[in-house]
């Protein structure tokens, strides 16, 4: 298999301020979805019957974290080519930790100084100290915020990617890993609805439910760095229908734990959300969705893992105070906003400083820094 001719639109001469954007975006609905559908427990009500004209659109919030999965397909192809083993894993190890252990002490701080209820893991210091690893769920430990649980997923994902950097990153390499990992996706799903196969192990490992987003991130990456080409567009079509399967079977066992009054989203807004992702993403592979970059979209995209992170711990904090001062519409406003600065404040005096500090100083070389640049979008 050999590699198309890339295209003009393919070089990559700065950050991928579209990336920021949409990754914004994405953060912004899981905070919708949580604050205006999931958060029974904060708001002491059915958020649902608080916001009957939100929700239909706010519950489709809960497929932001696949448009995570996509962009970080998409952008860790992006960051190991050329690059060694080490390099990749001190990046992650970079950019994963630093935000998550500070919001890790905010939750630690949150339910054993004060006396919030709601949401609270009831973890023991032991099991505070697990979750610092960001491999709890390996012991079965509860995560110590409920949003974690997508980092285990990427964190699973770049353990795969470790496989292939060691192999040598290539066109035809990549197209043959993203292949095989579909197909054993595919396989493991199928035999698992039939019960002829039922292992966990090795569910944890291919990933079935979440396989076809990193795989179409990755196939969209290659279409952007070499063009046009039939096996990727391939692979981005069969992930497509398998991701449509997967997040209807998420939402759906939401409204099995919650009922369709609490979480009233149907299968046509899943279907087409999770259509409008893969067309986005499609668009800026292809150079037709791109954005100048701007200090204001570096921004959002910085201020977007924080966000992820953080706001579970300002609803709980904030949204119970403020409930029978202001009316529910003022309330999640105020928490959105708040959620929005704080995380901010965090991207730039707390994140940013702590990466500066373990992050190694590389030579200026024009091949690389588009890749140190744009590594930052990987992850929620």
């Amino acid at each position: 298999m050999h590699s198309p001719n890339r295209p003009k639109h393919a070089r990559e001469d700065g950050r991928l301020a579209e990336l920021d954007l949409l990754r914004f975006i994405a953060a912004l609905a899981v905070v919708a979805f949580h604050y205006l559908v999931a958060y029974a427990s904060v708001w002491g009500d059915r958020p649902a019957e608080l916001f009957p004209a939100l929700a239909p659109i706010a519950g489709l919030g809960i497929l932001g974290v696949e448009l995570f999965f996509i962009i970080s397909g998409f952008v860790i192809l992006m960051t190991v080519w050329g690059r060694g083993l080490g390099g990749f894993a001190r990046s992650r190890l970079v950019r994963l930790y630093p935000a998550y252990w500070l919001s890790l002490g905010a939750v630690a701080a949150l339910y054993g100084l004060t006396g919030a209820k709601a949401l609270d893991p009831k973890l023991s210091p032991g099991e505070y100290l697990l979750n610092a690893t960001m491999f709890q769920r390996l012991f079965k430990i509860t995560d110590a915020s409920g949003v974690y649980w997508s980092l285990w997923a990427e964190l699973r994902f770049y353990l795969l990617m470790a496989i292939l950097v060691i192999i040598g990153v290539t066109y035809g390499r990549v197209l043959a890993f993203a292949g095989l990992w579909l197909a054993a996706a595919l396989a493991v799903k199928v035999l698992g609805h039939t019960g002829i196969l039922d292992n966990p192990v090795l569910d944890e490992i291919v990933m079935p439910d979440y396989a076809p987003y990193f795989v179409a991130g990755m196939s969209l990456y290659l279409v952007r760095k070499h063009g046009n080409a039939w096996l990727p567009w391939l692979y981005v079509a069969a992930a497509y229908g398998m991701s449509i399967d997967s997040a209807l079977a998420r939402v759906h066992r939401r409204i099995d734990a919650a009922g369709f009054k609490n979480m009233p989203v149907t299968d046509t807004s899943v279907i087409i959300t999770i259509t409008v992702i893969f067309a986005v993403m499609a668009l800026a592979a292809l150079g037709v969705l791109r954005l100048k970059p701007s200090k204001t979209l570096t921004a959002l995209g910085g201020t977007t893992y924080p966000l992820y992170l953080f706001h579970g711990v300002v609803a709980v904090a904030l949204i119970p105070v403020l409930t029978g001062d202001l009316p529910p519409w003022a309330v999640a406003v105020t928490a959105t906003l708040t959620a929005i600065l704080l995380s901010y404040l965090v991207y730039s005096f707390a994140e940013r400083p702590i990466q500066r500090l373990l992050k190694p100083r590389r030579p200026a070389q024009t091949p690389t820094a588009p890749a140190v640049q744009v590594e930052k979008a990987s992850v929620p």
